[in-house]
């Protein structure tokens, strides 16, 4: 396994158990999802979901925004917004 996917991984655990003062906003939250399903999908795929599912339209459209990074670039930019966030 490689450095950053190791990084990756431990980032991903982080966010997924974190407890107490972790408290992202909606915005941020959507953005690790996109950056995740990114680097673990690749582009964004299927039909954007319709106006009532308001969630699945949002997660759909934060996903389109990365279209087109790597899984590499998608990794290290998900690591990097935590360890902003980290401070």
């Amino acid at each position: 396994m490689s450095d950053l996917k190791a990084k990756f991984d431990e980032a991903v655990n982080y966010i997924q158990t974190a407890e107490g003062d972790f408290k992202p906003s909606n915005e941020l939250k959507l953005e690790f999802y996109a950056l995740y399903k990114q680097a673990t999908e690749g582009d964004v795929n299927g039909k954007r979901p319709g106006m009532m599912d308001f969630v699945g339209r949002a997660k759909y459209d934060a996903w389109e925004q990365v279209k087109g990074l790597s899984s590499d670039e998608a990794m290290q930019r998900y690591i990097n917004n935590l360890e902003t966030l980290k401070g």
